[in-house]
C-alpha cells in the first residue's frame, strides 16, 4: 500500500468520523467580514495601541534629551532654545506618522462609522474626530518648550 493511499484513506476516515456540525454553526453566516471580525483584536485596536505606546516611548526619550540639553546649556538660555529648536526640527517621527496615516485612512472603514450627510464626513465619536494629528516639531515644542514657562 502506498503512502499517498494510506494518507488519503485516513483523511476520508477523519472526515467521515467527525462530530456533527452544531446547529449554531449551520445557521451562522459564512462571510469574509464575519471571518475577519472573529479573529482576535481588530486591527484598528492594535494600531491605536501601537500609536499610543510608540508616542509614550518617544515622549520619554524626548524628555530625557530635553533634560540633558537643559543641564548642558543652562535653563532658559538662548543657546538652549536654539539647540532645542534644532533638535525638534530634525527629530524623525516617520514610523509613528505612518501608523497615524494608516489609522486616519482605515479607521472609519474598519469601524463602519456612519457618514454625516450635511458635512460629508464621518460622524464624530464622543464629539471628537477620529483623526489623529501627525507628530512633528510643533508637537515637540508644545510638550517640551524651548523657553521655560514664566514663574507665577
Amino acid at each position: 500500500m502506498s503512502v499517498e493511499r494510506l494518507l488519503a484513506d485516513r483523511a476520508v476516515d477523519r472526515a467521515l468520523s467527525g462530530a456533527p456540525i452544531s446547529r449554531r454553526s449551520r445557521h451562522t453566516a459564512r462571510s469574509l467580514d464575519a471571518y475577519l471580525r472573529a479573529g482576535g483584536r481588530p486591527r484598528w485596536m492594535e494600531r491605536l495601541s501601537e500609536i499610543e505606546g510608540r508616542t509614550a516611548m518617544e515622549k520619554h526619550r524626548l524628555e530625557r534629551l530635553h533634560r540633558a540639553l537643559e543641564e548642558e546649556c543652562g535653563r532658559g538660555t538662548a543657546l538652549f532654545a536654539a539647540r532645542w529648536r534644532a533638535v525638534a526640527e530634525h527629530y524623525s517621527f516617520d514610523a509613528i506618522n505612518e501608523l497615524i496615516r494608516q489609522h486616519n485612512d482605515w479607521y472609519p472603514i474598519e469601524r463602519d462609522l456612519p457618514m454625516d450627510v450635511r458635512t460629508r464626513d464621518f460622524v464624530p465619536i464622543l464629539g471628537r474626530s477620529y483623526r489623529r494629528t501627525e507628530l512633528g516639531p510643533e508637537w515637540i515644542l508644545e510638550h517640551f518648550p524651548a523657553v521655560p514657562p514664566e514663574p507665577a
